[in-house]
């Protein structure tokens, strides 16, 4: 690079046909021939750049007239000079900005890479974390669940101790029976009574037996004992018999009716779906009065199917269903509840790609509806 402090020589201010084309101008502008010689001669005029001379006119013309076309010349050069100087500086701008933006460039690279490790790093994170939330909405799905066992055996326990209680007593009325079949066989006297008791504590022995098999059933249906996972199952089934297991938590037979619609198999897991089944009726019983009603419904509509739990009870006031979903929300007394009934059905219900909704008013009831589709699969 050049400055306009540095010398400079002819030919790096004027490329040599430039120079020759200005010595040919300035020959016919003073109509004699001028020569531009490299060194210095006798009755030679100095052409200057800087203060310094960098080549020599000579010609026959005078002195004045040899004066002024050097003076041509050292103008040319001038503005050569700086024509050059403005190209040196703008080479050197240039050259600058594109260090600076390969600078720049390099910056940007390396930001790059750093958010690209960090975005991976943030991505392991909340996969991660999402991996901890699932496996805790699975936690929390199976703590509902067992605590909802617990409660049916809590219940089952009465409901099996009863028939097992007349069954043991039967039984041990009948092997007295037995012997007195016995000694009476030779008499033949009031064998007829005792055979027709004994038929009558053999069936209600049965029956009893048969009640405690229905209930055995009822509850590995319920937990889905002994069957694939997901499968398509009849809601319908699955909601009576859920029932059948509340029984003991009824005020009267009657507290709990059932409009079940005709429907088609759905795909799912019937676990799950007797789970919410569960918490909601459990729900409703729970906010019932001394004389409530729980209405279960199902029915098609479109490609779901819609089952609807409603109730007579106490209701919920605004920010009590603002905040119905919320895991271990609950209104109930510390021990009484653990705030996990709704959020587990909204839970299943969106597993089954279904929707949900609740109203409720304070004194009018409340009513929770599930639509759960016909086809699909469940994740």
């Amino acid at each position: 690079m050049y400055d306009d402090r540095e010398e400079l020589s002819l030919d790096e201010l004027l490329p040599p046909a430039q120079v020759t084309r200005a010595m040919i101008l300035l020959t016919n502008l003073c109509g004699a021939e001028i020569v531009l010689l490299r060194h210095p001669e006798a009755q030679a005029t100095p052409v200057e750049f800087s203060l310094e001379p960098v080549a020599w006119l000579k010609s026959d013309l005078p002195i004045p007239q040899r004066r002024a076309a050097a003076a041509l010349l050292e103008l040319l050069l001038f503005h050569a000079a700086k024509y050059r100087l403005a190209a040196n500086l703008h080479l050197t701008a240039t050259e600058a900005n594109y260090q600076e933006l390969q600078q720049q460039h390099a910056a940007l690279q390396a930001s790059e890479a750093r958010y690209r490790l960090l975005s991976e790093s943030l991505q392991e994170r909340v996969d991660s974390q999402v991996r901890t939330i699932r496996e805790s909405q699975q936690k929390l799905y199976e703590s509902a669940r067992l605590r909802a066992v617990g409660q049916l055996a809590a219940g089952m326990a009465h409901e099996i101790n009863t028939p097992i209680g007349f069954i043991s007593s039967n039984l041990r009325t009948a092997q007295e029976y037995l012997g007195e079949i016995t000694e009476s066989a030779e008499a033949e006297s009031n064998l007829g009574e005792l055979i027709e008791d004994f038929h009558s504590l053999l069936e209600e022995s049965l029956d009893g037996a048969n009640r405690i098999s229905g209930l055995i059933r009822d509850i590995r249906l319920f937990a889905n004992i002994d069957q694939t996972d997901h499968r398509h199952f009849d809601l319908n089934a699955l909601i009576e018999t859920t029932l059948r297991l509340l029984q003991p938590d009824l005020a009267t037979p009657d507290t709990v009716t059932l409009r079940l619609d005709r429907l088609p198999r759905i795909p799912g897991y019937p676990a799950k779906i007797g789970q919410a089944i569960h918490n909601a009726l459990t729900n409703a019983l729970r906010s019932l009065g001394d004389e409530g009603k729980v209405v279960v419904t199902t029915r098609p509509v479109d490609d779901m199917i819609e089952l609807t739990v409603q109730d007579n009870g106490h209701g919920m006031s605004q920010e009590v269903r603002e905040r119905a979903f919320e895991p271990f929300y609950t209104t109930r007394e510390v021990g009484m509840g653990s705030g996990l009934g709704l959020p587990v059905i909204l839970d299943v219900v969106t597993a089954h790609h279904g929707r949900l909704n609740l109203t409720s008013e304070v004194g009018q009831g409340t009513c929770l509806t599930l639509w759960l589709p016909i086809a699909g699969q469940a994740s």
